[in-house]
């Protein structure tokens, strides 16, 4: 292994050479106090940067024992220390030179804390892979420049953003264990009854569309009503009181503006910790919640959507549908299906994001349009076979249709961002003002019939490339000639997770999807492989941009990949 000084040389020496001599430096260089690997680097300063990792051991990083002694300890300390490791680089990293010359950049966070490849801490060793932009003019090397970044600037990044001494111990505290208390909060909701948790005092809004970041100004702090509340008692953080949503059907009502999306914006992103004074630390739900809505356009294959749409005409088939343009209904009928294929316990709906026609049939309209004319069967009258012979509850967003009064377990209206217990209300309405609306579904809610996925109907090629995968944002991923979009999928947060899924995909066509397993297999199989060798058994280099993924996303993908095809398992 080569030392800082043997860097510092052969950098003086490649001053003024074309680009790509910075090749000449990959390799293990060991400085004072950690080992610094460059594993490759780019043939061009416009190009993505450069890789590199740095290894500083257990003992000379200095952060106790107790801050990762467990699995969801480990992935918060990992998860400050990106954070801090970033807040660090932005006071190094400046322009020197041409293109991305000069930038240190390390995974972005947002407000949630997932599990990142950015940060490793194993028996031995704190691990950190960050990019680095090499200083260039053009495509001419600028050595001394580069001397200044990785032999003078790094050792001082690595001082004040990796060792525990240089850190501040309460707040790396904080962190670890509210992110510990709001995972051990989600642990317990089955054995309560419950689907979600919202802590008083938690505040909901946030800043704009594109800041997630808390509302500081005129928010409102969050209060259950009385007879939802509901108290536990952190590991951590002590009592905490807030109100609890019971299994069944819950829905949330209000006026306009008062907060209803929002409270469900906050209970879908309640699958994720956040960072402390996030505002939502403890706002917690089952983690397999899934966010359903209309999707017109999307791809559909193999679905058996037959509980809600059957009798189409020309004798359609809808036990093995597929379509390469859905509708409202039958995108949001394939979206519920799919997820409870995969094994989801609570669907997640607001109606301004629903198909109408899919949500209810009302009583003229039944009287108009006579039921063997209409081949939906609305979900008003399967949300509570879903419970009753799935064990799947629902919460509704609900600002227009009374009718579902009938079938809600629990209904809470929003008035100015607080929640109000009005089920005893409600109720009472329903039976004064009877829909008289006929139930339009068999007796029980039917088959979910897994599918067979077929290895040759997923190919990342593209021309002369055997795998052409690229990310766009969290909407979007180029797979082979195909675009996966992935806009109406909600819970989605970090590109960093598009990424990995891609690579969890072929990761799948390459050990797992064989013509014969289940989807279900194929992704149960895929989660367990990364739950025991990490994010890293997907991919064959050291990557620093891998964001942990749902099983439910990873199908999501899968489904709306437009060459995707399925047997039906007998």
């Amino acid at each position: 292994m080569s030392d800082k000084n043997h860097l510092r040389s052969i950098l003086s020496k490649i001053d003024g050479r074309g680009y790509k001599a910075y090749k000449d430096i990959e390799g293990n260089y060991q400085f004072k106090d950690f080992n610094l690997k460059i594993d490759r680097v780019a043939g061009d300063p416009f190009a993505s940067p450069s890789k590199l990792r740095i290894l500083i051991s257990k003992d000379i990083a200095g952060f106790p024992s107790n801050l990762c002694q467990s699995k969801i300890r480990a992935i918060a300390l990992r998860d400050y220390l990106t954070r801090q490791f970033d807040r660090t680089v932005k006071q190094f990293s400046c322009h020197r030179g041409t293109g991305k010359s000069g930038s240190i950049a390390i995974a972005t966070t947002k407000q949630e804390v997932i599990e990142r490849s950015s940060v490793y801490i194993n028996d031995r060793d704190l691990e950190v892979r960050f990019l680095v932009g090499l200083p260039a003019r053009g495509r001419t090397i600028l050595g001394f420049q580069a001397i200044a970044m990785l032999c003078e600037d790094l050792p001082k990044i690595v001082e004040n953003s990796l060792k525990y001494d240089s850190l501040n111990a309460a707040e790396i505290q904080r962190h670890v264990e509210t992110v510990e208390d709001a995972d051990w909060l989600r642990q317990q909701l089955k054995t309560r009854d419950l689907v979600a948790f919202v802590a008083n005092g938690a505040i909901l809004p946030r800043r704009s569309g594109i800041d997630d970041r808390p509302l500081l100004d005129d928010a409102t702090v969050f209060r259950s009503p009385p007879s939802l509340e509901i108290e536990f008692d952190l590991p951590n953080s002590g009592s905490i009181k807030g109100m609890g949503i019971k299994q069944g059907i819950t829905l949330i009502v209000g006026g306009g503006y008062h907060g209803k999306s929002t409270l469900l914006r906050s209970l879908e992103l309640g699958i994720y910790d956040r960072i402390p004074d996030d505002g939502r630390e403890f706002v917690v739900t089952d983690p397999a919640a899934v966010k359903i809505r209309a999707e017109d356009g999307r791809a559909v294959t193999g679905v058996n959507i037959s509980p809600f749409i059957n009798k189409l005409p020309q004798n359609r088939s809808t036990v093995n549908f597929a379509t390469a343009n859905a509708s409202g209904s039958t995108s949001q009928a394939a979206n519920i299906i799919e997820a409870i294929e995969i094994g989801a316990k609570l669907l997640l709906i607001d109606e301004d994001t629903a198909a109408t026609n899919f949500m209810v049939r009302d009583r003229r309209m039944q009287r108009l349009i006579a039921k063997d004319k209409e081949p939906i069967t609305p979900f008003i009258d399967r949300v509570k076979q879903l419970h009753r012979d799935l064990g799947i509850s629902t919460i509704l967003v609900i600002g227009s249709i009374g009718d579902y009064f009938d079938v809600a377990d629990t209904v809470i209206a929003m008035e100015n961002f607080l929640p109000r217990d009005v089920t005893e209300e409600a109720k009472k309405i329903a039976d004064s003002y009877p829909s008289d609306r006929q139930f339009e579904a068999s007796k029980n809610f039917g088959t979910i019939t897994p599918r067979i996925p077929l290895n040759s109907s997923i190919d990342p090629s593209r021309g002369r490339k055997a795998v052409n995968l690229k990310v766009r944002g969290v909407d979007e991923i180029s797979f082979g000639s195909f675009k996966i979009d992935l806009s109406s999928v909600g819970q989605i947060v970090d590109s960093g997770q598009l990424e990995t899924i891609a690579a969890a995909i072929i990761y799948a066509k390459v050990n797992y999807i064989d013509d014969r397993r289940s989807l279900r297999a194929v992704l149960d199989l895929i989660t367990e492989d990364v739950a025991s060798g990490g994010l890293d058994v997907l991919s064959q280099y050291p990557r620093g941009d891998l964001v942990a993924f749902r099983h439910f996303e990873l199908a999501a993908a899968l489904n709306r990949l437009r060459s995707f095809s399925t047997l039906t398992k007998k």
